[in-house]
Formats: C-alpha cells, structure tokens, sequence
C-alpha cells in the first residue's frame, strides 16, 4: 500500500485548475498526500510538516510554523496556493476548524501550560503531573477522532487470522510491542517479540512463514532497524499491519493496513497514552474474533 502517489511536478506557484479546494480536513490531508510527490523541495517539507503536526498548523503563527517547517514565510503562501486556497489564512482555517471540533480546549489548554512553564510558574510534582495528565487526555482525543474504523477493522480481521503475531518496535515504541507481547500471550495469541537480544531480529524475520503477520510500530523520527525488518518482512511476502503518525510514515510503504496515533507532547515528552490504548484495543478485538471463530467451528462440527 502506497501513501503517495506521482503526480507532474508543478511550479510554486501553480494552482490545481477549477474546483473548489477542501473545506474539510480528511479531504485537505488526502490532497496533500496526492500532490506530496510532486511539490517542489520546500513545499514537500510544509507538507510533511503539516501532516505530522496539524495542531502546530492550526494555533500557531505563520513565523513560527515557517520556523519550525525550516521554511521561510513566503513559502507558507505558495504552499496554500499550490492546493488551491487564496492565501495562507484560507488553508489554516480548516485546520482550526478541525482541531476546534475533534479536540475541543485541549490544545489551548496545553499552550497556557506551556507558557505557565516558560514564566516559572507551576514547578511541583503535582503540577507537573496534571500536565501529564492533560497531555495523555489530548492524545486519546485525538485517537477517538481520527482513527478510521475501516482500517481498524481490518487490522483486528489481519491480525487474527495470522498463525503467529510478529511484534516490532524500537526505543520509545518499544513499550507498546513489550505490553503487547504479554497481553496477547495472556489471551491464548501465538505472538514473537523482536527484543533485539543478539542482534537477531532479521533472522527472526527470515523464519516468519506466509500466513504470520507483523505488527509494527514506530513513530517520527522513525527507527530505521524498524523501517528494514518491516520492508524484509513485506519482501517476503509477510503482511504487515502498522501503527504509525503520518501518512508519510516509511511504514506505509510495506503495509497492507495502517493506523495513525499523533500522540501529544508535553515539555518535549510525547505521550503513549493513545498508542496503549490502541495496542489493547487491538489484543482484545483479535482475541475475541478468534473466539467468535472457534464457537462457530464448534457449532459446525
């Protein structure tokens, strides 16, 4: 499954001819990843920038986003322009729109916080941690939102009809393959953690038969020992089902079904609380469609 396609490359300037741009956010972010492949240097880089960070889009100044894009302002404009909007302001709408109905106060929230810290304000433990709190509650908003139930759906159906599961993260994505290793084994799910003991995780791969499966999990900036032992599994033919935050994602490449977590961050520490919440979504919806499986084979027999 590809997330992007090869469209002609178009100069800064060009507009996408008639039609009305998106007003919508899923089709703006589809658009995007469209014309991603065709969009000169620096308009890739908003591109990427606006769908890992939608947020950052929506609330912040066209400095700092042009700042944190590593762009210069102008190219903001000849980004919007590019896909059809009048200006900037016009394309930024709609990710206001978006943030504003999926995740009502959170993210203002989140910026008082920041600059309650940036003035000294709220050093306890117990500030610190209704931080945490806040962060962790954003992050499983954003996931109630924006996660397709199609693709969800077909992972859980993927998943469960693997003959064993194939768990692969590294560093911060790492925990989640760790739970998920034990809460599949506590429900009866043939699984295999890659715990990297012995630099071993390619030859684990290279004995994965046809019908196993592997889940796979990492987030930006991507692990490239992740990326590889995805794209060897995908070689041979394995089916890999990945938890990633964007439809840039390398992951994407190997995948037969994705689903994207954009976890929120507080002092620069990222949240996992939508990836857990995910990973046991997925343990329990695979657990009980090979329940439901099983009664029906006993019926028939």
């Amino acid at each position: 499954m590809s997330a992007c396609q090869a469209y002609p490359v178009m100069s800064e300037n060009a507009r996408p001819a008639g039609g009305t741009p998106p007003q919508e956010f899923r089709a703006l972010r589809d658009l995007i990843v469209r014309r991603r492949d065709g969009l000169p240097k620096r308009l890739v880089q908003v591109a990427d920038f606006s769908i890992a960070q939608p947020q950052e889009i929506a609330f912040r100044t066209v400095a700092h986003i042009a700042s944190a894009a590593g762009v210069q302002p102008s190219t903001l404009v000849r980004f919007a322009q590019a896909l059809g909007y009048g200006g900037f302001s016009d394309l930024q709408a709609v990710f206001r729109s978006h943030a504003r109905d999926r995740w009502p106060d959170y993210d203002a929230r989140l910026e008082a916080l920041r600059a309650d810290k940036a003035d000294g304000a709220g050093d306890d433990p117990a500030a610190l941690l209704q931080d945490f709190v806040r962060t962790s509650m954003v992050s499983l908003e954003r996931l109630r939102g924006t996660t397709d139930p199609e693709a969800l759906a077909l992972a859980v159906r993927t998943l469960a009809a693997a003959d064993s599961i194939f768990l692969v993260a590294a560093r911060r994505s790492f925990p989640v393959t760790s739970y998920l290793a034990y809460a599949m084994r506590r429900l009866g799910i043939t699984c295999e953690l890659a715990d990297w003991a012995g630099g071993l995780a390619p030859e684990q791969v290279g004995l994965l038969r046809p019908n196993d499966t592997m889940l796979a999990i990492s987030f930006t900036p991507y692990a490239q020992a992740t990326v590889d032992l995805t794209t060897q599994a995908f070689r041979r033919g394995v089916k890999v089902v990945a938890i990633t935050d964007s439809p840039f994602s390398p992951l994407i490449q190997a995948a037969t079904v994705w689903l994207e977590v954009a976890e929120a961050d507080h002092l620069g520490f990222r949240s996992l609380a939508g990836s857990f919440a995910l990973a046991t979504t997925l343990a329990v919806g695979v657990a009980r469609q090979r329940t439901e499986r099983q009664n029906k084979n006993s019926i028939l027999t």
